[in-house]
């Protein structure tokens, strides 16, 4: 049984707790929050559970053999650092850190430490997302033409999301929060990104995240990555990654909804296959911990994504 440490409770946070609770090789044995409410609320849920207010203290439990790092990213680099140092292995939000600097720190301390590091990208785990790459790899819609990520917003942040640091340009906005899962699957299947050029929208209040962002990131192959993001605009959220290729088209709608289109046949809902050996990432972790193979997004990975969302976030 592989006993965890959550260090906080967000939306997020909150639903890989509930994942933890119930994964048959998982045990949460403590949690900690800086909000002590919420902390007496779970611990009606969970009786047994080891209740802190200080991330250092609960890193001094003996019991904890990994720790989930939930907290906004602007504190990820000290957790981080502190948890390699106590020995326990580590799952970390996305993005890895808040500057490309403190992420390398974060994946030096990880392998100096040599524990268990991963990140919480759940598309690495999505059927329809493997789906996704099968077609790329074999080539079914033929050589890649173009990519493009379309990220819509009715409301940022959005309306379970509401808190302050999502909303301000320090830690929070769309780029941060949703480019990165993207990126992810665009540098596994494609490759290095060498070229970033971006256009950035922010309003008039100087700690605001942004409103509108137009980018173009060219990949080592020459591939072309075109980024249109915008909130505050009249319509459902969309959340679209697209590949154009010169047979067609593939492209995952709302992180779940595999659509295709092709000369002869008009965009239309592709019926994903269930994937028997794809685990969830609480199993991967299990897997990595026990010594078994397993497939995990590691500070490395991060760390690379990190230096994209950078550039994106500079570039002008």
């Amino acid at each position: 049984m592989i006993r965890v440490g959550i260090i906080g409770l967000g939306a997020v946070g909150d639903r890989l707790l509930k994942q933890f609770v119930h994964h048959p090789k998982t045990e949460v044995v403590a949690i900690c929050d800086t909000n002590r409410e919420r902390l007496q609320l779970i611990k009606k849920e969970l009786q047994d559970v080891e209740l802190y207010d200080d991330y250092k203290n609960l890193l001094l439990n003996p019991e904890i053999d990994l720790v989930y790092v939930a907290v906004p990213p602007k504190f990820h680099h000290q957790i981080v650092l502190a948890t390699a140092k106590a020995g326990k292995h580590i799952l970390c939000e996305k993005p890895l850190a808040n500057s490309y600097v403190e992420a390398q720190e974060m994946h030096e301390a990880v392998k100096e430490a040599r524990v268990i590091h991963a990140i919480n990208f759940p598309l690495a785990y999505n059927d329809a997302v493997w789906e996704l790459k099968r077609r790329v790899k074999e080539k079914t819609i033929g050589e890649i033409k173009r990519i493009e990520l379309t990220m819509h917003f009715p409301d940022w942040p959005r309306v379970w999301q509401q808190n302050p640091w999502i909303a301000g340009r320090e830690q929070g906005g769309f780029i941060r929060e949703i480019t990165p899962h993207y990126l992810q699957v665009i540098v596994e299947l494609f490759g290095e990104i060498k070229h970033v050029q971006s256009f950035i929208e922010y309003p008039n209040h100087p700690s605001s995240c942004e409103t509108g962002v137009i980018a173009r990131l060219e990949l080592v192959n020459g591939n072309t990555i075109l980024i249109d993001g915008l909130s505050g605009v009249g319509r459902k959220e969309e959340i679209l990654f697209k590949i154009y290729g010169e047979k067609g088209t593939i492209a995952l709608k709302n992180w779940s909804v595999l659509e295709g289109e092709n000369k002869d046949q008009e965009r239309a809902i592709i019926d994903v296959p269930v994937n028997n050996e794809l685990q969830d990432l609480i199993s991967e972790i299990v897997n990595a911990i026990n010594g078994e193979k397993a497939r995990l997004i590691t500070f490395k990975e991060g760390l690379d994504i990190q230096k994209v969302l950078e550039q994106l976030l500079e570039s002008e």
